[in-house]
């Protein structure tokens, strides 16, 4: 059963979808000269009775001119709300309907569109599709979550970061849209406000954004990209942000690039609003951005718990900032106490902590000299400790943390003592390598995997995601690496495995 939906042939046949729709009411009437769906339809949050879903309708035929008035600010063309109609289905030809409803798709939100349909059977495919006036959106496919007390023995979910636009083709999610997998897990750098390096294979267009319409155009250039469409209409997904969502190193309220606090947090606030308008998470009631939770915990049976972390909102001060004691903390106290607390509650037999980066230490100078990252878990030890002494306390049954942001690939044992292989190992490690941007170089990080023992392996030279399969007795980590990133027929294949077992953790590489 195909997803791969072609565009033209969705265009042909939009019409005659809209006929089989069943009475949903009053549609506010529109017609479109172009398709407003162009972004694509998403899904994710998936709990054993919910999912939300996601699209957002954009007006392409209406921009505004910049040469008829040089003198006069650009500003987008004000469109009036409109009702959009949702509907799920148990078949992706919508003849066994489950679900339909209207939601309203306003300007303030940027006609994005979030439902949270309620009332679904655990641990299921559905598929849905959206309609407004005359057209009809691509068909996705979603899958809620196995109820809490389900014994399922499998499941299976791919993680990625780090996809700057113009380094390289989305390969990697032409790939992941064609395996088989329950959830998609995305832990950052879903889009770069900054354009650098060199050999781009394509154009932000634009300049770094600062301001809402401007990171609402990044964030729709990006979802443009017909591979990450795929990747999104296959597959529930839960999100996290890094920093190039707002600005590269920035730390809570203090940006290296933004040195008058109140602008960032504006512009903070206009990037935290337009992530929210392109991704599938729950809807808000009102539009009020100085701060916007993404951290959450979710669970997927008795089999597996995934917590998920935000490093970048509530963190202590950035690199060069005085920092002590208990205010040296990547999560902010708030969202420490609630680990603590979801860690207590955790009964799954495994237990994945999802966070932007690598937690394990990352001495970066050969010899007996130390260098470390410090905008990194390196940066913000006290913190560290805490979390690594939550996963003890609680006496998590597997914990297995991933993450991404430093474009390799790498595998870590974490032990009790973060910085050393000595000691019992509490928790294993798996940090993804880029979609896209560009890596370190392979010599620099074969000299970091020498001078670190504790990580046990760590790869830059290629591009992709992994896959995680959790059972009930072992959990898979299979690297995928791409052929070539600036190669838009790339081929996609894994080339490395590793395995932690039921009740030991630490790393086996296949």
């Amino acid at each position: 059963m195909s997803l791969r939906t072609d565009r033209r042939r969705f265009l042909q046949t939009g019409l005659a979808a809209a006929a089989v729709w069943p009475v949903l009411g009053t549609v506010r009437a529109a017609t479109f000269t172009a398709d407003p769906f162009a972004l694509g339809v998403a899904s994710g949050c998936p709990r054993p009775n919910s999912v939300v879903l996601w699209t957002r309708l954009i007006f392409p035929d209406t921009e505004p001119d910049p040469f008829t008035n040089p003198f006069a600010p650009i500003e987008k063309p004000q469109h009036p709300p409109l009702d959009v109609a949702w509907e799920i289905a148990y078949d992706e030809a919508f003849a066994r309907p489950v679900l339909s409803g209207i939601d309203r798709a306003v300007p303030e939100f940027a006609h994005s569109v979030h439902v949270e349909a309620t009332g679904l059977e655990p641990d299921r495919w559905y598929f849905y599709r959206f309609r407004c006036g005359d057209a009809v959106s691509p068909v996705g496919r979603t899958r809620t979550a196995p109820a809490s007390d389900a014994e399922n023995g499998r499941f299976s979910f791919a993680f990625a970061s780090c996809q700057q636009f113009e380094q390289g083709w989305y390969t990697a999610y032409r790939d992941m849209a064609q395996r088989e997998l329950d959830l998609v897990v995305h832990l950052g750098d879903y889009i770069y406000e900054v354009s650098y390096g060199g050999q781009h294979v394509r154009s932000h267009q634009s300049g770094t954004p600062t301001l809402l319409y401007e990171y609402r155009d990044r964030h729709a250039l990006y979802k443009s990209d017909p591979d990450l469409q795929r990747a999104h209409a296959a597959f529930p997904w839960l999100v996290l942000w890094d920093d190039h969502e707002v600005v590269n190193d920035y730390g809570g309220s203090v940006s290296p690039t933004d040195p008058y606090a109140p602008a960032f947090l504006r512009r903070r606030a206009a990037a935290y609003q337009a992530w929210y308008e392109h991704m599938p998470v729950p809807p808000i009631a009102a539009a009020n951005f100085d701060e916007y939770r993404v951290y959450g915990h979710f669970g997927f049976g008795s089999l597996l718990d995934l917590t998920l972390l935000d490093t970048r909102q509530y963190r202590a001060p950035g690199p060069g900032e005085e920092r002590t004691g208990f205010e040296t903390t990547m999560l902010g106290t708030a969202q420490e106490r609630w680990f603590d607390t979801t860690m207590a509650a955790s009964q799954a037999r495994w237990s994945v902590i999802g966070q932007p980066t690598l937690i394990a230490e990352r001495d970066l100078e050969p010899g007996p000299d130390t260098r470390y990252a410090m905008d990194a878990w390196d940066g913000y030890r006290d913190g560290r400790e805490r979390l690594l002494s939550t996963i003890k306390r609680e006496a998590i049954r597997n914990p297995v943390v991933i993450g991404g942001d430093l474009h390799a690939f790498y595998a870590a044992d974490l032990h009790e003592a973060a910085g050393t292989a000595e000691g019992p190992i509490i928790a294993s490690e798996f940090v993804t390598g880029s979609i896209t941007s560009n890596p370190p170089d392979q010599q620099a990080v074969d000299s970091i995997i020498a001078e670190n023992p504790h990580l046990k392996f760590g790869n830059s030279s290629t591009h992709g995601y992994s896959i995680m399969t959790v059972e009930r007795d072992r959990t898979q980590v299979d690297l995928v690496g791409i052929s070539d990133r600036k190669d838009p027929a790339a081929t996609a294949a894994v080339f490395q495995q590793f395995a932690v077992l039921d009740g030991m953790p630490g790393v086996n590489r296949l």
